[in-house]
């Protein structure tokens, strides 16, 4: 089938299974909230000294590495993947309030922050630089300082509501079904981007819009693109998708759209990992820190290999692949858990 056509029809496709799936979903969160202490009950225990093997934490390394900056959702992934390998003790790690399981994921990411920070080490001097002589001379003088501060703006926001909702809502919705469910919605998010972005491309070149770029990114636009990677706080939710997906409709072309977003990802995926460091040291962290050092180094490595494939893929490609992909597996793995 042509891919413009499964394009149109997979939207469609997908929706037909959303409604049920929602109240399948709706369900699990009602006896969740049921045995919260708001309800009058105790959470269950701690779970204490996990039970990671090194090979796991290298698969799950590298799953978070490439699908962290693939705009698929790499929490998405490291959810639903732990339940179809049959790691059922990570599945039950993964929705407890206290376990061995967020630390872990948690230094993945960090090694995930670290590739990408390798990646564009010269452009973070540069904007390191930047920042410094606008601060002194309380002045925004050029692109490379325009652009630090819009990362300083985009960050507030999704660094703030991660700091208070990062906990409660991957208690509430790491889970397999809700992962799932929520890989389709990043589907349709990925698709209404392109359809977007297909109408400002439409208007660019009748002449009936200036073509945006990043460096004419505005401040109000800097925190709508911040508070979209709120979303990412849900599994399933893809942070560089949805970031990307902000960018296209405000008028940015695929490849301004990704540099922002993988640029954006470094600090506040690096911030939440030393927010995090003290579950790690502490007794959360007993049985997994030597597996964390190892996938976050697995992470790192597939961080590196990916962001240099997409940084030359969305030169010319588009969200189109991986929005199908969202959907047929969202809908695939909604289904099966069902």
């Amino acid at each position: 089938m042509p891919l413009e056509r499964l394009s149109i029809k997979a939207p469609v496709f997908a929706m037909a299974t959303l409604h049920h799936a929602m109240q399948l979903l709706a369900a699990q969160t009602a006896a969740v909230l049921s045995a919260s202490p708001l309800a009058g009950a105790h959470y269950a225990a701690p779970v204490y000294h996990g039970s990671i093997s090194y090979a796991q934490a290298i698969i799950l390394g590298l799953i978070q590495g490439v699908t962290e900056l693939f705009p698929v959702s790499s929490l998405g992934h490291t959810v639903i993947l732990p339940q179809l390998f049959g790691w059922h003790r990570l599945v039950v790690a993964e929705s407890q309030p206290e376990s061995f399981w967020l630390p872990f994921v948690v230094g993945l990411h960090v090694g995930t922050a670290i590739g990408l920070f390798i990646f564009y080490f010269r452009t973070w001097v540069d904007i390191v630089r930047a920042l410094a002589r606008s601060i002194v001379t309380r002045r925004v003088e050029d692109s490379t300082q325009r652009l630090g501060w819009l990362l300083v703006i985009a960050t507030i926001p999704a660094g703030s509501f991660g700091l208070l909702l990062e906990h409660p809502l991957r208690v509430l919705f790491t889970k397999p079904l809700a992962a799932s469910i929520f890989l389709t919605v990043n589907g349709l998010i990925l698709f209404f981007g392109e359809g977007v972005r297909r109408g400002a491309e439409n208007r660019d070149k009748k002449g009936l819009q200036p073509k945006r770029q990043l460096d004419n990114l505005n401040w109000k636009e800097a925190v709508i693109v911040g508070i979209a990677q709120i979303g990412a706080l849900f599994a399933g939710i893809s942070r560089s998708g949805i970031t990307m997906v902000a960018g296209l409709v405000r008028g940015l072309d695929h490849d301004d759209s990704a540099r922002f977003a993988f640029l954006l990802a470094t600090p506040i995926i690096f911030g939440a990992g030393v927010a995090k460091l003290p579950d790690l040291t502490g007794p959360l962290g007993d049985g997994v820190r030597g597996q964390t050092v190892v996938g976050a180094a697995f992470a790192c490595a597939a961080a590196l290999v990916s962001v240099r494939f997409l940084s030359k893929y969305f030169h010319t490609r588009t969200l189109i692949p991986f929005a199908i992909y969202c959907l047929l597996a969202g809908v695939a793995f909604t289904v099966y858990f069902a």
